[in-house]
């Protein structure tokens, strides 16, 4: 077939269509819209909200791209600086057209003692917008945003000198300001990983001061020192133990001084009347171990819960979901452990609430069979905790996660027999940890909500769920996963978000491309035996390579000529004929022919004509980890040996 006519043809009939996408040069600028009204990116949702509350100020951006349909917003303007250099932003989006940012020229901006940005008896509203080009910028004040630097922009150049006078900094207009690095989007993907270690040896570091609690004296043996469990925790000193022999004893009892509650193992029943929580700790360093717990109340529903803590969003949302029952509750008791305890529970296991570095460990929660019912294995409320070594059965969440910062959830089991929601639940919560975790039969194994940002989901194992790993936010780290006979293996609603080395098997879709905003970086994966390797149907082009390497796509058309160990042809999962070319015959050789070869070469050159979808530019011709793929291949849907 001779290639040459095809092309000719080819090329007239796009070029005529490509008209549809010339802009207008002489085109007026457009005007700036409400900001919420774009699509925002830059900081999380608890930071914008929070900042929104308190009054403090945010200098933003919106910009308007020639290949993208919708404004995009950015929250803070290095944080559109930082994108507008990352590789591959102007292939996704095109060129921006215009560029406005917040006008301070005619507020009454100052700037208070913990260098946050504020407007005194303001609304929001009054500030204007002005375009980039024409702004005076203040870089290096001593002026703050919630993520760092703030770059503080004026249309008016007399105004921009005496805020730098007074506040410090010096002025730049907005090529010097482009010209600049501020690191706030995504870190490289060595920082990435050593974010993962650090992380880890925090857990190892409490880990091991709190199972110093376990060492504390015995001062009162209950039965022998005191008539009952009450009694002993009353007469023990702080910094002891309460022994619990092998029996059954009733409880709904508060622990207030840092003691060490310890029985003999399964044998040690600590039994509630079925109203409130079993244990609750108020005090920090209190030991709970070996000991299994039953009776607990099922309060854990907004109707049952009391809403008079206060009236912004989180303290509703706290008196929603973090004053429920539980098996054990910490209140305030950071630093505390809770370690070989088994909970049958028709509401929460364990609650941490405002309990930074407390430590569950080796617990076994058994929750409702139907997740309608239940509630939360492990609930970290406003606290820095260990999870780990834990088994979750049934209940709603395995471990839920509410503006729980940093916090670390490893090496635990996460099994939905009654249709569990979600393995692990992150809401509000950047920074933290989830490695290691196995999880089957979820709604969704792991979630994460609410666009936080800088979150580490790595080594996890996901299979036979309605969707295996859903990450939102931003600058997070999706890597070293296997997620496996799922409805979905990959949800990445997120932005500036690095996924590699994800091995996606079997699933029904493997990668579900979700985001408005194409900014994820999608290399070093082994895609393999999926219905559909890959959807994205919001946005423009998703370029899935980086540095001339891509992922590995079981029977992706083309050759390794090379030897390079990159595939001489690009691929596109989303194509009707590259995204069946592993399961369907005829569809490799139709993906090779010199037609389609032609198309794709024109739509890569001509902007308007770019197709949406993703393209894997360098695509792998074998797995980066082969010995998981061939595992992973070697079982059939349901998760067991071939």
């Amino acid at each position: 077939m001779n290639a040459k006519p095809v092309l000719a043809v080819l090329s007239a009939v796009l070029l005529v269509s490509s008209s549809a996408f010339v802009l207008d040069a002489s085109a007026d600028r457009p005007d700036p819209v409400a900001f919420e009204d774009t699509i925002s990116m830059g900081m999380t949702a608890a930071t914008t909200v929070e900042a929104s509350e308190r009054g403090v100020e945010i200098p933003r951006a919106q910009v308007f791209y020639s290949q993208y349909r919708y404004v995009v917003g950015y929250h803070g303007v290095p944080s559109l600086v930082d994108e507008l250099a990352r590789e591959g932003h102007r292939s996704q989006f095109g060129v921006p057209l215009t560029v406005y940012v917040s006008d301070y020229a005619e507020a009454d901006l100052n700037v208070t003692d913990d260098g946050t940005l504020r407007v005194p008896n303001a609304p929001s509203s009054y500030v204007d917008w002005v375009p980039a080009a024409e702004a005076h910028f203040v870089v290096g004040s001593r002026a703050r945003t919630p993520a760092g630097e703030a770059v503080v922009p004026f249309s008016d150049r007399a105004t921009a000198a005496a805020f730098a006078d007074e506040h410090g900094g010096q002025l730049r207009d907005w090529s010097a300001v482009r010209s600049t690095t501020f690191d706030a989007g995504t870190p490289a993907r060595d920082a990435f990983r050593r974010d993962v270690e650090r992380r880890h040896e925090w857990a190892d570091e409490r880990t091991a001061d709190a199972r110093e609690l376990l060492d504390r004296p015995v001062s009162t043996v209950v039965g022998e020192d005191a008539p009952t469990l009450a009694a002993a925790v009353e007469a023990a000193p702080p910094n002891t133990t309460v022994s619990v022999p092998p029996g059954t004893y009733d409880a709904n009892l508060t622990v207030d001084e840092p003691v060490t509650l310890r029985g003999a193992g399964e044998s040690t029943h600590l039994r509630g009347d079925g109203n409130g929580s079993v244990l609750t700790a108020t005090a920090p360093g209190v030991g709970v171990a070996d000991l299994r717990i039953s009776g607990v109340g099922d309060t854990f529903t907004p109707e049952n819960v009391s809403t008079d803590r206060g009236d912004d969003w989180d303290s509703q949302v706290q008196s929603s979901y973090g004053y429920g029952d539980a098996g054990v509750t910490l209140d305030s008791a950071g630093g505390s452990l809770v370690r070989n305890v088994s909970v049958d529970t028709p509401a929460n296991g364990v609650v941490a609430r405002r309990s930074p570095n407390a430590v569950v460990e080796e617990v076994a929660v058994n929750g409702s069979d139907d997740w309608r019912d239940g509630f939360m294995g492990v609930m970290a409320m406003r606290s820095k905790v260990v999870v780990q070594n834990s088994t979750f059965a049934n209940g709603r969440d395995g471990v839920y996660t509410h503006l729980s910062d940093g916090l670390v959830v490893r090496d635990n089991r996460m099994v939905g027999g009654g249709g569990m929601r979600f393995g692990v639940h992150e809401m509000y919560t950047s920074d933290a940890l989830v490695a290691n975790n196995t999880v089957t039969g979820t709604n969704t194994g792991v979630v994460v909500m609410t666009r936080p940002r800088g979150n580490l989901i790595v080594g996890n194992d996901v299979r036979n769920s309605y969707s295996g790993i859903n990450v939102g936010g931003e600058s997070s780290y999706v890597a070293d996963n296997v997620v496996a006979n799922n409805g979905y293996g990959l949800e990445a609603p997120s932005e500036t978000t690095l996924y590699e080395r994800n091995v996606v098997v079997r699933n029904g879709i493997g990668f579900r491309s979700a985001s408005l905003i194409p900014t994820n970086r999608v290399v070093a994966n082994d895609f393999a035996d999926n219905r559909r390797e890959a959807t994205a149907t919001l946005g423009p082009l998703r370029l899935w390579s980086a540095d001339g390497r891509g992922n590995y796509w079981a029977g992706a058309p083309g050759s390794d000529a090379d030897g390079d160990g990159v595939l001489d042809r690009s691929f596109q999962p989303t194509h009707p004929v590259d995204g069946r070319a592993g399961d369907v015959v005829g569809a490799t050789t139709l993906a090779s022919a010199p037609a389609l070869s032609a198309l794709r070469t024109l739509q890569g050159a001509v902007p308007g004509l770019r197709p949406t979808g993703v393209v894997d530019r360098a695509p792998l011709a074998e797995p980066v980890r082969p010995d998981a793929v061939a595992t992973e291949t070697a079982r059939n849907r349901t998760g067991g040996p071939a």
